[in-house]
């Protein structure tokens, strides 16, 4: 992979860590929300063939890797969205894309929502806040959010987690992807207070529904031209949110990518950076 550029950025009251590299139109990419995730590891695969076309920017969001570790808890989506565009604000980008995997996901279509003025186009890989109060929780996401609880991060649990639920064939999954992951995930900051928890307390209902970005009514009338990618195999996000949102939105394809699970960037690369590359391009 090519050498990055790193720097920490104050955006508001948080410092937000963020790498960059290449030329073109901005594209902001949006990592998913498991445990140790982070930008650049979230999107190792696919980084170098995005700076070929694109201005990347890949930062750590709010609770992750070298980012801030305070979310607001009653609406995180909200406050991701928030930080997305205030970084956007700080390094003068007007508008971008955007391309988010499953929280990240979930992130970069709460800005569509609530600025479609900074939104150019979207690529969503098996984004979370699709549904997810119209049923029970998968054994995916359940994993993923009783990692802290219990005996607390062991590396059993993450192995299991990313090699169960992240891929549909763990054969070509190097060790070190569970290794740094775990040693990520150990953060003090990040165990006393997990960026991504069950809701409770007496804001949990508002939270929830917040969470599920179908019951937002502007979604039917969001025309930011957008992409939604998900593997069939997908056990944390449901693949049926695909055809909820290409029916919804009314400028948003759908692609199913077979045989593949909740990581498609990283499973099946080459067609992932195709799709992102030709739709982010401008091609249907």
């Amino acid at each position: 992979m090519t050498e990055l550029a790193e720097r920490t950025i104050r955006v508001g009251a948080r410092d937000i860590f963020v790498a960059t590299m290449g030329s073109g139109p901005a594209v902001v990419l949006l990592h998913g929300g498991g445990p140790g995730a982070s930008g650049v590891a979230n999107w190792r695969t696919n980084i170098d063939a995005l700076a070929g076309r694109f201005s990347l920017v890949i930062p750590d969001l709010p609770g992750y890797g070298r980012s801030a570790k305070y979310i607001d808890a009653d609406d995180p989506f909200g406050d991701l969205a928030a930080s997305v565009r205030g970084l956007l604000d700080e390094l003068d980008i007007d508008r971008a894309h955007l391309v988010g995997n499953s929280y990240g996901g979930a992130a970069a279509l709460r800005l569509a929502l609530d600025r479609p003025d900074r939104v150019e186009r979207m690529v969503l890989n098996g984004p979370g806040g699709i549904g997810t109060t119209r049923a029970l929780p998968t054994k995916g996401l359940n994993a993923l959010l009783s990692y802290y609880s219990g005996d607390g991060p062991t590396w059993e649990k993450m192995n299991t987690f990313i090699r169960t639920y992240l891929v549909a064939d763990d054969s070509a999954l190097p060790d070190d992807v569970i290794d740094g992951r775990y040693r990520d995930s150990l953060d003090p900051e990040v165990i006393a207070n997990p960026p991504l928890r069950r809701p409770s307390g007496r804001n949990a209902p508002r939270t929830l529904l917040r969470m599920d970005l179908t019951r937002d009514k502007r979604l039917a009338t969001c025309e930011v031209p957008t992409l939604v990618v998900w593997g069939t195999e997908d056990k944390i996000n449901r693949p049926s949110g695909a055809a909820t949102l290409a029916r919804t939105m009314p400028r948003c394809d759908a692609y199913l990518a077979s045989q593949v699970g909740h990581w498609v960037q990283w499973e099946a690369p080459e067609l992932f950076n195709r799709l992102a590359v030709d739709f982010l391009g401008g091609e249907r």
